[in-house]
């Protein structure tokens, strides 16, 4: 943060608390205030909704009550700040020597008394002890005890005056370095896991950009775009549960045995396409040879068997062998002449059907 100084408030008698009895060395230990958030017994307007104390807030309390030289005094009914109104003296009761905080009680001073103050306070001439703090005008944060008094009237007439005096007597600033941060800032930065010395305008840039994570992640899990945070975790932890089901054994098997046995299939249709190749040739080779094929329907028979094995089989099943397809008519020898003619079989059909004579088609024949 940019080093500045800012203006402080004063808890003048912001609560009084009963005195105890004092030691024989005179010393007593007396409640500063109470823990967490707190208001004046006297019910007067405040500027802030409440005075805030914690753990984390009293430890730099009494860091800067160890910081100072001179102890903070303990005075008589607020006198230090009357005297220059009354002229009157401002003896001290007392001085503080030490500041303890106490988890759930609240910030507790170790004070040495003078030897009267203490016979006072034994003998019942005081009963309340008014301390006066320094508290941030926002948040509302204790940040140093200033003085106290030893008091009977905890509601002190002119109250607000006295306040404004102890303001002015004590030249009230404090760097804001040392400021304790806005608590929502604290509360931001701290669901946003930010550093501790996050300035508002880092802090911002961070909200929207966590914003604008939470956007796509609505849109991710397929929610309203008006979805809070509470919708957002009830989604991720419905997607948390389901994913943390057991799978059923019966109905889903391993991504690693599904992909072996892609690879088992692949190899088994490659070699089945393999042997439909060797199977489909040698039916078209086998309906070649018997007569059911001509040479010219060769590549037909090729295609329709691959395209539909089942059509070319049923076609062949059905197609009879054409003897002529298959063999010569002299079973590959050559023709043998009729002894009387002199005319082979062949010519001798041919004299018949056409009404010749064997001497008739020789003489054709030679000419």
């Amino acid at each position: 943060m940019n080093r500045k100084q800012i203006p402080l408030a004063v808890a003048l008698a912001a609560c009084s608390f009963t005195l105890p009895a004092p030691s024989a060395d005179h010393l007593i230990e007396l409640q500063v205030t109470p823990a967490g958030y707190f208001k004046p017994a006297d019910g007067r307007e405040m500027k802030v909704p409440a005075w805030h104390i914690d753990a984390a807030v009293a430890s730099k309390v009494i860091e800067r009550f160890h910081a100072r030289q001179n102890s903070p005094v303990i005075d008589y009914e607020h006198q230090t700040l009357l005297k220059e109104e009354n002229g009157q003296p401002a003896p001290a009761a007392g001085w503080f020597r030490d500041l303890q905080w106490r988890e759930g009680q609240g910030l507790f001073a170790k004070v040495e008394l003078t030897a009267r103050a203490s016979q006072y306070i034994a003998g019942g001439e005081y009963r309340y002890f008014s301390p006066v703090f320094l508290y941030h005008p926002t948040t509302g944060d204790v940040l140093d005890v200033q003085m106290g008094a030893l008091t009977n009237n905890p509601a002190i007439d002119g109250m607000e005056a006295l306040g404004l005096r102890a303001a002015a007597t004590f030249g009230l600033t404090l760097d804001e370095e040392d400021t304790p941060v806005n608590p929502l800032l604290l509360a931001v930065m701290a669901a946003l896991g930010l550093a501790e010395t996050t300035n508002e305008e880092q802090a911002v840039a961070a909200l929207t950009a966590h914003k604008s994570n939470h956007d796509a992640l609505r849109k991710l899990l397929g929610v309203e775009d008006k979805a809070d945070g509470a919708a957002l975790v009830a989604a991720c932890t419905g997607l948390k549960a389901k994913a943390a089901t057991p799978f059923d054994p019966a109905k889903f098997v391993p991504v690693d045995t599904v992909q072996a046995l892609q690879g088992e299939v692949a190899i088994l249709t490659a070699r089945l396409g393999e042997r439909d190749d060797k199977d489909l040739d040698a039916q078209i080779q086998g309906a070649l040879e018997d007569g059911r094929l001509h040479v010219t329907m060769e590549t037909w028979a090729r295609d329709l068997g691959k395209s539909n094995r089942a059509a070319l089989t049923s076609y062949l099943d059905k197609a009879a062998p054409i003897a002529a397809l298959t063999r010569t008519q002299t079973g590959g020898q050559p023709p043998v002449a009729d002894e009387k003619t002199g005319l082979t079989q062949a010519e001798l059909a041919v004299c018949t059907s056409m009404g010749l004579t064997a001497e008739q088609f020789k003489s054709a024949k030679e000419a």
